[in-house]
């Protein structure tokens, strides 16, 4: 599913009207007609609906669904925020269209919403993708009153988006609308898939208005949502004629004393992913731990013991050998020489590279290191891991994960997976992609190997980096929503992921 900032869908409705012929009020009447629909059905038998209206289009969409509730015999009253001399075009049209038909226009300022309770919809139009500051006076009053309504059992609606967020962060720069639903228009905005917009929206419904299909042509846009049909278009399929090489041969360099379960965890997450064969590169000492996690793993043990570094890379690069994909990093032991290593392991390797866990830390030192590297390259840091890796601050990188990603992808040459909720996957041309699956309960320890060994998993059995990172970021948030479904979120452990990854694989037939 695509999705658009505020000035691309602002683009996209000048050109449907302006090139295409489309009129202005034909966009709002079908705007309008999905907000009524949506109103209609989370209202009580004998509730009513409230409309709190701004001065602008989100105003006038607003408007125009109270006239068809109205039409309708729904009990509905326009709370205006502001002046009806205020409104203009469209806008200005629909609130004298709902007069006309004889609908009760009150001021929010005198009235305000302490009539509205259970059983009741208050419809959120008063601020609409034009969000360019904090709300204040009559309009933040609004929206405590609108929340308030949702504490008396109100159900409330946004119209394209919650009042007071920011359309294309997804941030609140103050008072915030929380909805339970919100019916956006055209396309998904950027700020109801990223948290905490997504959580503050509700139940998000994109409703179609006319516009034409070419009119989204040119767009520069090159974000998209992940769904489960994209995702299991893209997946290999398995052949009835076909061996254990078929599916490729991962290499897992991953494990230290005391961390056997991370090398184990990525091993297994490989290995339910689909690929032929895994082979675990850790300390001799730790591979009677990882091998007995799993018998379906192999060893190939790396001589001496401590950190990680330059010493062990004739033993690295002899385990990488013909080898299609090499993950890097859950629980390695790390010291000074382990960044120099890893680099050289890079730039002395065929194979594509997925990086994870203390490979990103190690590189974090010299992370130009990562444009040298002979093969494709995944790195998949949470957020404290990325802020290191690009020298800025967690606050930073939480506020614009998608653009933190996608400049860390250009500028290195790699596919970034910013792990998270809403979890971003950006590739080195500018494409990125935003999850929507997982849960809360997947945030626990060794959560990140499953994924990593997964996404090596997919690269093994022929997907090209930025398509299996896409496809295991969807694949693991599904699993560990499966999982939840079942024990719920606080029991949650990491390896409970390899089961639901197999849940996943047979409802899919694969």
């Amino acid at each position: 599913m695509r999705i658009l900032t505020a000035a691309e869908t602002r683009a996209v409705d000048r050109k449907a009207i302006e090139r295409f012929g489309v009129p202005g009020l034909l966009l709002m009447e079908h705007a309008a007609q999905a907000v009524a629909e949506a109103a209609r059905a989370a209202l009580g038998a004998s509730g009513r609906v409230f409309v709190v209206a701004g001065a602008g289009n989100n105003g006038g969409d607003g408007y125009a669904a109270a006239r068809l509730l109205f039409a309708a015999g729904v009990s509905t009253k326009v709370l205006a925020a502001a002046d009806r001399s205020r409104l203009a075009g469209d806008a200005a049209v629909n609130a004298g269209l709902f007069a006309a038909f004889g609908g009760e226009v009150a001021s929010f300022a005198s009235e305000g919403l302490a009539a509205a309770g259970r059983g009741d919809v208050v419809v959120d139009a008063l601020l609409g993708t034009g969000l360019s500051r904090a709300p204040e006076g009559v309009f933040g009053q609004a929206i405590l009153a609108m929340n308030e309504s949702r504490t008396r059992g109100a159900v409330v609606v946004a119209v394209d988006l919650p009042s007071g967020l920011d359309a294309d962060t997804g941030l609140a720069p103050g008072l915030v609308v929380v909805a339970d639903r919100t019916v956006t228009f055209g396309a998904l905005k950027v700020g109801l898939a990223v948290p905490p917009g997504r959580e503050l929206a509700g139940a998000v419904e994109v409703a179609p208005i006319s516009w034409p299909p070419k009119a989204l042509d040119g767009l520069a846009s090159r974000l998209e949502l992940l769904d489960e049909a994209r995702v299991r278009e893209a997946l290999p399929l398995r052949k009835e004629q076909s061996h254990k090489g078929t599916y490729g041969h991962c290499l897992v360099v991953a494990g230290s004393p005391g961390k056997s379960g991370a090398a184990a965890l990525a091993g297994s997450g490989a290995l339910v992913g689909g690929a032929g064969l895994v082979t675990i590169a850790t300390r001799a000492e730790v591979v009677p731990q990882v091998l007995g996690h799993a018998a379906e793993l192999m060893a190939a043990p790396l001589p001496g013991d401590g950190a990680l570094g330059r010493s062990d890379l004739p033993a690295l690069l002899a385990a990488a050998e013909g080898k299609d994909v090499v993950l890097v990093g859950p629980g390695i032991p790390r010291g000074p020489e382990t960044c120099a290593a890893i680099g050289a392991m890079l730039a002395g390797c065929d194979a594509t590279f997925v990086l994870d866990a203390d490979a990103l830390n190690a590189l974090a030192e010299e992370p130009t290191l990562l444009g040298r590297a002979r093969g494709r390259v995944v790195i998949t840091p949470h957020p404290g891991e990325m802020a290191r890796l690009a020298g800025t601050t967690i606050a930073e990188v939480q506020a614009d994960r998608i653009g933190v990603a996608r400049r860390f992808a250009a500028a290195h040459g790699c596919t970034v997976i910013l792990k998270g909720a809403g979890t971003v996957v950006a590739d080195p041309g500018g494409d990125a992609a935003i999850c929507p699956t997982g849960n809360a309960g997947m945030a626990t320890g060794g959560s990140g190997d499953v994924l990593g060994g997964l996404v090596a998993s997919l690269v093994a059995q022929g997907m090209a980096p930025p398509e299996a990172a896409r496809a295991a970021v969807f694949v693991h948030g599904t699993a560990g929503d499966r999982v939840a479904a079942r024990t719920g979120m606080a029991g949650l452990v990491a390896s409970d992921l390899l089961e639901g990854i197999r849940e996943v694989w047979a409802s899919w037939s694969l």
